[in-house]
């Protein structure tokens, strides 16, 4: 298993301190998501770093695994939708502000360009990775979902509330809420969605699907894959997947793009 650094810091956003780890010592910073509920630790103990061990110890990229407020937002059904709609949003926040700013920070502290910061995330990691992406294009060069789930219906309600849209991929492209015109030079490996067709990958395959067609109307370049009936929404099958993207996408010299 692979050894990280482990980071608590207060976010002001949040009002809490929130934890952190990070593996590998330069190359592109990568921020990493996890599954609905997870914490920062998850990414480690099954096993994710090693799936990128090879970028990891050559210095291609960095890893900065988040840790999660689900269970004040997303999960939190006790809560109004609004007041989960708040949190979420307050959480998107910490994400594209405070904890860029830290990743920039640790990634190239002697740099005067702020680095370009990838995303990656699983389930509903894989909706934050995507919404980085969109919502703050001038920060985040690119994102990763695997089994994703994008249709936030389900956790937060209807999107005629205006705090839920500006959360919701599958409601606001259609509503040319995201300027196409930035994304316009970007390759279609700058999002990357895939899912796969076995055990409970129902809600991921459709909605991955949903959010490329969505994604196809509003001009913004993406690559879909949806993988066959023995992938599972599962850790294992998430590792093959990271593997094989970020090889794809990290493994040779990449040129830092702002599209």
């Amino acid at each position: 298993m692979m050894e990280g650094t482990y980071y608590k810091e207060w976010s002001a956003v949040l009002d809490r301190e929130m934890e952190f780890k990070v593996y590998g010592h330069g190359g592109v910073p990568v921020l990493a998501l996890p599954a609905r509920g997870g914490r920062f630790y998850d990414w480690e103990n099954n096993g994710m770093p090693d799936a990128a061990a090879r970028l990891l110890h050559e210095g291609k990229i960095q890893l900065f695994c988040a840790d999660s407020i689900d269970g004040e937002s997303l999960l939190a059904g006790n809560e109004s939708p609004r007041r989960r709609a708040e949190m979420q949003e307050k959480y998107f926040v910490y994400l594209t502000s405070e904890l860029a700013a830290r990743i920039a920070e640790l990634n190239a502290p002697e740099s005067k360009e702020k680095p370009l910061i990838w995303c990656v995330g699983v389930d509903t990691g894989a909706y934050q990775a995507v919404q980085c992406r969109l919502r703050r294009p001038r920060t985040f060069a690119g994102a990763m979902g695997l089994s994703g789930l994008y249709d936030m219906g389900r956790f937060l309600g209807s999107a005629e509330d205006d705090l839920v849209l500006r959360n919701a991929p599958l409601a606001y492209l259609p509503e040319g809420i995201v300027d196409a015109k930035v994304f316009a030079k970007a390759e279609e490996n700058h999002l990357l969605l895939c899912a796969g067709q076995g055990g409970y990958e129902e809600d991921a395959q459709a909605d991955t699907r949903a959010l490329a067609a969505a994604l196809a109307a509003a001009s913004i370049p993406a690559h879909c894959e949806i993988w066959g009936s023995d992938v599972s929404h599962d850790w294992y099958w998430w590792g093959k997947e990271l593997n094989i993207f970020a090889e794809r996408v990290f493994g040779r010299d990449q040129e830092k793009t702002h599209a």
